[in-house]
């Protein structure tokens, strides 16, 4: 997992201003050392994509198709090498980092596939008397230089669903990873470089700069980019929209989401769906299982079939295969979730399960009556705990749900198609899932929010039409 010194800036790697530790969640060791830009470097990248940004769009199709599979191709050769680095820099449970590579090689593979659905269409521009002898059609055209930003939590996923897109439009984009986990986004950046390369495109069409909140903004005001992909809070993803604009900008911002439990569902697969959804990564996902809202008429039965389930969650070391919860990306994320539960029971909630620490972790928490107001029911706790609260019926319930300021995904279950069609209808979400994890995503669905939680859409079909634009065409033929 070799890479050369420095930053990929330009068509070579430059020596960074600094350096910083990465550290292992698990113990606080630390698994090594990663290049730290600044400002100065953001701007240098920012110019060079701005220089190549009529070449890259002028790649030929078939270059950037090649480009996209090979790197699909080799991202699955190295696949284990991958997994190992992501859990030491991410402290993710094993099984964890394996589904984000399996879904990132899929990622990958979907935009090359995307490659040739870049088109247009014509246009009955005679509909009105004035276009008569006129023929028109619209055409894509990416969009320019492209930002994307990527969360700690999927930091390869959700770096290959800005990167692979943006090339798949024709766009040079520049990666700015989190803090806290460059190291794997730097192995795929090198890797994307080397397959530009072979195929004869600018290695400068990927760039990637590390740094603070000054090189973030430094990105994403330039007046050189032309769009901005963002993944994290909803408070930085309101910031970069207001101070982007009037860039184009793709956020997927946080969520707290809810799965729905109608008197008729399955309660044991209900169950299995919150231990499922409510606990993997540690809880360090947007759409896991935050909020459970029951039916009155299952509401005890289903609180206790989660409790008698919890055992389950192994907590520990995530390099160990069986381990489902493993420690939060620092210290201080843990004291805030520890303080939101406290929180929580002065007011009133029930510990049914959980609300400790287990060693440098949190034991899985489940936690029952959680009022209005508190933050582990009104904001994204992003640990592994879940509220639980019983509803008279489902109106309320959906209500409930959509009183949140996020909307993300959102489940329900139940065993009626009819309750299932009125959910998708009801649940304000960017997504409704039936009898599944709100979690679930394919990657090659439209992935978004609504409200608080984010504006524009990923998967690589959908990040492609949000990183082009319509360039219309009207030619007089007579």
């Amino acid at each position: 997992m070799t890479y050369p010194e420095g930053l990929p800036v330009g068509d070579g790697w430059v020596p960074a201003p600094g350096r910083a530790p990465v550290i292992f969640p698990h113990d606080g060791g630390e698994i090594g050392e990663a290049p730290v830009g600044d400002a100065t470097l953001a701007e240098r990248a920012v110019a060079h994509a701005a220089g190549l940004r009529r070449r890259v769009g002028a790649l030929p199709a078939h270059v950037r198709r090649r480009v996209l599979a090979e790197v699909a191709a080799e991202l699955a050769d190295a696949l284990p090498a991958y997994v190992d680095l992501l859990v030491l820099e991410t402290g993710k449970p094993r099984v964890d980092c394996e589904v984000e590579m399996r879904r990132a090689v899929a990622t990958w593979q979907a935009a090359a596939d995307e490659v040739a659905q870049v088109r247009g269409e014509t246009v009955p521009l005679d509909i009105q008397p004035a276009g008569e002898g006129l023929f028109g059609f619209w055409t894509r055209r990416p969009v320019g230089v492209v930002v994307g930003i990527a969360g700690f939590n999927y930091p390869v996923l959700l770096a290959s669903h800005k990167v692979a897109p943006a090339l798949a439009a024709g766009c040079p984009v520049i990666v700015k990873p989190a803090p806290a986990t460059p190291l794997a986004t730097l192995r795929l950046v090198h890797l994307v470089r080397e397959r530009l390369t072979a195929a004869g495109a600018p290695a400068g069409a990927v760039q990637l700069v590390t740094g603070d909140e000054e090189v973030g903004r430094a990105l994403t005001t330039h007046p050189d980019v032309a769009a901005v992909s963002f993944t994290g809070s909803a408070a930085v993803g309101h910031r970069i929209a207001r101070d982007a604009a009037p860039r184009k900008v793709v956020l997927e911002l946080g969520s707290n989401a809810a799965l729905v439990v109608a008197a008729d569902a399955d309660l044991d697969a209900a169950a299995d769906a919150v231990v499922r959804g409510g606990y993997y990564a540690s809880g360090q996902a947007c759409v896991s299982v935050q909020r459970v809202v029951a039916v009155d008429a299952v509401a005890g039965a289903l609180e206790k079939r989660i409790a008698e389930r919890l055992p389950e969650v192994r907590v520990g070391d995530p390099r160990d295969p069986d381990t489902r919860v493993a420690a939060l990306i620092d210290q201080a994320a843990t004291e805030r979730v520890l303080d939101w539960v406290a929180r929580a029971r002065a007011a009133g909630a029930r510990v049914v399960a959980g609300g400790t620490r287990a060693g440098r972790c949190l034991a899985p928490t489940l936690l029952a009556d959680v009022p209005d107001g508190e933050p582990a029911w009104d904001e994204e706790i992003f640990g592994p705990v879940v509220c639980l609260r019983p509803v008279p019926d489902l109106e309320t319930a959906y209500d409930v749900v959509n009183a949140s300021r996020y909307g993300l995904h959102a489940s329900v279950f139940t065993r009626d198609l009819a309750t299932a069609f009125r959910a998708v209808e009801a649940l304000e979400a960017g997504g409704v899932v039936v009898n599944e994890v709100p979690g679930y995503r394919s990657d090659v669905a439209p992935y978004g929010g609504v409200k608080d939680s984010g504006i524009g859409r990923e998967g690589p079909r959908f990040a492609i039409e949000e990183l082009t634009v319509t360039r219309m065409a009207v030619l007089r033929t007579g």
